[in-house]
């Protein structure tokens, strides 16, 4: 089999789920080209699992002060290049499309009639999970902007559909918990707004990525510039997570037990109906704009339990190979039955906390 895998570059999380998926195809001799659209080359990195990969312009989304700019998306989407990039992409050249809403490749296997499955944390959104902002337009966008033929989606909980549990590293041995570390994850605010936001809490020790960010001490805010292994081994012993409301990280957060504090992108129906669910629960606490009070009651909260998720990758590449692509239930209740919830979870559908 000779797989092109087509993932969406605007969001970390999207290039974590290929990297993982990626290793497990590896460990399975598969021929897989990766292909990478929605962000500008110089702002890839660690990269290197991926091989000689591809880009393509794409489409991605204008972001200013936490919020998105739909007129500004418009003006600046490149439609006749994005045309262009579909019906030149060699994709007959494939047995199978896998797509993580990455637009280029999902269009050209819908006109080439190539088979293509949908892996990604949108498609969840076909089903009836909670939703908040939810609207025609974004109705139109889950279903439109990467169309597939068999979708896949990702959630924390699969709320009584065919849904798989989040795909992440397995994890290491956890280390000694630092009470007073926080890393802090907020890409879309500016960094004197984050700045501002954490100044406040001496007592804290912030460790800051973003990528606007440089190497620097400022005394307890750490800012770092983008690096995953810098990002893994902060978040390893910290105690808490501060991010947006996007999918990957706060399910690693979960995993390894970290409490979670979310500040959605406002206008975007993905993070502010992801902050809904993890509200909902119990396993994520919310802010809609940077508030010093809000961090603060956080702060004073418990340390979290973790979620036990299964090595989902592992199984999503066994059942690629296996090529029954419309047995979609055994797969996703085999794996939901291995996952275990802390006991402050609220749950529903059958299954139980931990």
């Amino acid at each position: 089999m000779r797989i092109l895998y087509g993932v969406q570059g605007t969001g970390n999380g999207h290039i974590t789920r290929a990297r993982v998926m990626a290793e497990e195809l590896a460990k399975r001799a598969v021929k897989v080209d990766f292909l990478f659209s929605g962000r500008e080359p110089g702002q890839y990195f660690d990269m290197d699992i991926f091989g000689d990969y591809q880009r393509r312009q794409g489409l991605t989304f204008v972001t200013e002060r936490g919020g998105v700019k739909i007129l500004k998306t418009l003006q600046q989407s490149r439609l006749l290049t994005l045309w262009q990039d579909i019906k030149n992409l060699p994709v007959t050249d494939y047995d199978l499309v896998v797509n993580d809403f990455e637009p280029v490749t999902a269009w050209a296997a819908k006109l080439a009639k190539v088979p293509s499955i949908g892996l990604s944390h949108q498609a969840c959104f076909l089903s009836s999970v909670p939703k908040d902002g939810d609207n025609w337009s974004a109705r139109f966008l889950m279903r439109h902007f990467a169309p597939v033929d068999i979708e896949l989606g990702v959630h924390w909980y699969h709320f009584g559909h065919n849904l798989l549990p989040p795909i992440i590293e397995q994890p290491g041995a956890p280390l000694p918990v630092r009470q007073n570390k926080v890393l802090v994850y907020l890409p879309f605010e500016s960094v004197a707004e984050v700045l501002a936001l954490l100044e406040p809490f001496p007592d804290v020790e912030f460790y800051c990525y973003h990528p606007q960010a440089n190497n620097e001490d400022r005394g307890h805010i750490r800012l770092r510039s983008p690096s995953r292994s810098g990002f893994h081994a902060d978040m390893a012993d910290a105690v808490g997570v501060i991010a947006n409301g996007g999918f990957e990280l706060p399910s690693e957060a979960l995993r390894q037990g970290k409490k979670l504090l979310l500040k959605p992108l406002l206008g975007q129906f993905e993070q502010l109906s992801n902050v809904l669910t993890l509200r909902q629960l119990g396993l994520a606490s919310v802010m809609y704009e940077l508030s010093a009070a809000e961090l603060d009651a956080w702060l004073e909260l418990p340390a979290a339990q973790p979620v036990s998720y299964p090595d989902v990758a592992a199984s999503l590449a066994d059942w690629l190979l296996a090529g029954n692509f419309e047995n979609r239930e055994q797969l996703c209740q085999s794996l939901w039955r291995q996952v275990a919830f802390p006991s402050y979870c609220k749950l529903s559908d059958g299954v139980s906390s931990s």
